[in-house]
């Protein structure tokens, strides 16, 4: 996996993980301040992740992103909010982290 794919997609999800608590914590405040601080995060997000699909293709970066956030939105729900996943919604985070996984392992694609 090239180094500056993982650098971006680290980057875009720290981007899009503060997009998703700033959201949550106006969910819960009602400040419009974090509104747009999440719009603007989340306009970030998207800007990099063209370079990361630039880097890695379109289905790698997706996935790649798409999981990385299931998994770690999940970990800040449950530890700064206080939500409770049920063991189905578990199961489908572990079904998520097996796909990335299999995305991730070093095969060479035909296209």
């Amino acid at each position: 996996m090239n180094p500056v794919f993982l650098l971006w997609l680290a980057g875009a999800m720290a981007v899009f993980l503060s997009a998703a608590t700033a959201s949550r914590a106006y969910i819960t405040s009602n400040n419009i301040l974090l509104l747009i601080l999440s719009l603007f995060l989340y306009c970030i997000g998207n800007l990099m992740m063209v370079k990361l699909m630039r880097e890695g293709g379109l289905g790698l970066a997706i996935s790649a992103s798409a999981v990385a956030q299931l998994v770690l939105i999940n970990v800040i729900a449950f530890t700064v909010f206080g939500e409770r996943p049920s063991t189905m919604q578990l199961a489908g985070v572990g079904l998520g982290v097996l796909a990335m996984v299999l995305m991730l392992f070093p095969v060479q694609a035909k296209s």
